[in-house]
């Protein structure tokens, strides 16, 4: 796996981790002003849960973390055996969630001077979570925008980083992007996009989640159509 970024340097950025327990599927999505976020924040694995580590995040805890969930671990018990050793704790911002929608959050409450603002907020099959942000918006239109959109998972979720990044996001600027997406039945990632590295990082990501989805749509549109000229 590429990491063009030092984990410790992860320290601006904001995510949401999601399930949709009827459609078997879970996801992650991430944005932040570091090139490549997307490939050291958010680990999903297909019928375990999403989660994501930032602000000095520890890419090494993506997997055990997973591993954790499998093993029949709630999140709040992930987060304490990951933190429980740990020479920093107060520097990591963490969420997660498992299957069943159960969510769990830690925030950095030692967090560099330059974090500004961090929080977090969960709900229904979600959590979000950010730091170094412009303000506590970031992370309340991640929620909504996740909440009120309908459709499958990962469009809520890429909706829910464009929310956040209209009212401001990390406050440093946009650059990088990424949303992973994993479904029972289909190994690896059902979905990966990533942008590295971009000016606006956020709309090109869902520029590139719609030019992904447009083929499906035709493709069940074709359906639809033929479908109903059987049925005439």
């Amino acid at each position: 796996m590429r990491q063009d970024i030092s984990a410790d340097t992860v320290t601006g950025t904001f995510s949401i981790v999601a399930v949709d327990p009827r459609a078997g599927e879970c996801g992650a999505a991430v944005a932040s002003k570091y090139p490549a976020v997307g490939r050291v924040v958010p680990y999903v694995r297909a019928g375990v849960g999403a989660f994501c580590t930032q602000h000095h995040a520890e890419p090494a805890w993506g997997e055990k973390a997973l591993d954790l969930l499998a093993l029949g671990k709630l999140p709040e018990e992930v987060l304490g055996i990951l933190l429980r050793d740990d020479p920093k704790p107060g520097k990591r911002q963490l969420g997660i969630i498992d299957m069943k929608g159960r969510a769990a959050n830690r925030n950095c409450w030692d967090a560099d001077p330059s974090g500004v603002w961090w929080g977090s907020m969960a709900g229904r099959n979600y959590a979000c979570q950010g730091n170094t942000l412009a303000g506590r918006e970031v992370i309340t239109e991640m929620a909504r925008a996740f909440e009120e959109t309908d459709g499958p998972l990962a469009g809520r979720l890429i909706a829910s980083l464009v929310a956040a990044d209209q009212v401001g996001g990390d406050h440093r600027g946009r650059l990088a992007a990424g949303i992973r997406v994993a479904k029972l039945g289909v190994p690896g990632y059902s979905l990966e996009l990533q942008v590295d590295k971009s000016d606006d990082a956020v709309n090109d990501l869902a520029r590139l989640y719609q030019k992904a989805v447009s083929p499906q749509r035709a493709q069940r549109t074709q359906r639809q159509d033929t479908e109903e000229d059987e049925a005439k």
